[in-house]
């Protein structure tokens, strides 16, 4: 019972101190990752709360349109999802759900082999209904599908942020480089931001970073930029089992403490005062890859 009424408690301070931050531009995130199985979405979550807890007011969008699972990740259920908006049966607003620490979910679709082929022209659809919800946001986080379909290129070309997950793997490493190589050669793509994941320690993040950098900087001439590094943690794995976000569960984890970590650099990072990397801008741009 006392538990039940701290919890409570702290979702209400929570709650208060994002109410109380001042309206602005939207940031907007896309976290992509060359393949499955890194901690994509995992991250994609955690790094939302991390931000609501920061004081954002913080949008989750899963773009995994024929694969979604970040509901499932929160043990959270929805009657109407991201396709009852794409044939306009529900609003975003009618559609999302209520996440930890504040965050709003916009659940996708899954097993739903039309929604896996949305084109560029759907997916601006979509994001272009997100003017319904821009001034009750200040940050919105796209967890993309894994590897280079046509809709997480659309997400992160019209993204202010690329994060690109990698773990020390040679699949996710190699995977992770195709996925860059083709926003850079086709779409001129030319920042991107490393979160090494699931690594032994800082240390070998910071490693994997360096041999990834080498390789970008050497044969595709972009941009990459080390972001952070979250170390293997079994109290994660037992987190992410029992359907939570680490850094709502179990805070004092190493884990959610370099979640937190990363969380406060890209909030400490200023918006361009221009319409570039805006909601407003987001949308124009997935249009015009529309066509």
């Amino acid at each position: 019972m006392v538990s039940d009424q701290a919890d409570g408690l702290r979702r209400r301070k929570n709650l208060s101190k994002i109410r109380k931050k001042e309206a602005g531009p939207v940031r907007v995130i896309a976290i992509s990752s060359g393949k499955g199985g890194v901690g994509k979405t995992s991250t994609s979550i955690n790094l939302s709360v991390a931000l609501s807890k920061l004081g954002n007011r913080v949008v989750l969008m899963d773009a995994d349109m024929g694969l979604a699972n970040v509901d499932v990740m929160l043990g959270l259920s929805s009657n109407k999802n991201l396709s009852d908006v794409v044939s306009g049966k529900a609003s975003l607003s009618e559609i999302m759900i209520d996440g930890p620490e504040g965050i709003k979910i916009i659940p996708s679709s899954s097993g739903v082999q039309r929604m896996a082929e949305t084109n560029s022209r759907e997916n601006s659809g979509i994001i272009h209904t997100f003017s319904e919800i821009e001034d009750e946001m200040d940050c919105l986080i796209i967890d993309t599908a894994a590897g280079i379909t046509d809709g997480v290129t659309s997400f992160c070309r019209a993204a202010q942020d690329v994060i690109v997950v990698i773990t020390d793997e040679p699949s996710s490493f190699t995977d992770a480089y195709a996925l860059i190589k083709v926003l850079k050669k086709k779409y001129r793509v030319s920042i991107f931001n490393i979160l090494c994941n699931s690594v032994k320690d800082i240390k070998q993040g910071e490693a994997l970073f360096q041999r990834f950098h080498s390789v970008c900087e050497q044969f595709l001439g972009v941009n990459v930029r080390y972001l952070g590094t979250i170390p293997y943690d079994p109290i994660l794995k037992i987190a992410i089992q029992k359907q939570k976000s680490i850094v709502s569960a179990k805070p004092s984890a190493v884990s959610a403490v370099n979640y937190m970590s990363i969380a406060k650099k890209i909030d400490s990072k200023p918006i361009p005062s221009s319409i570039t990397g805006h909601v407003q801008f987001f949308v124009e741009s997935l249009l015009k890859q529309g066509g």
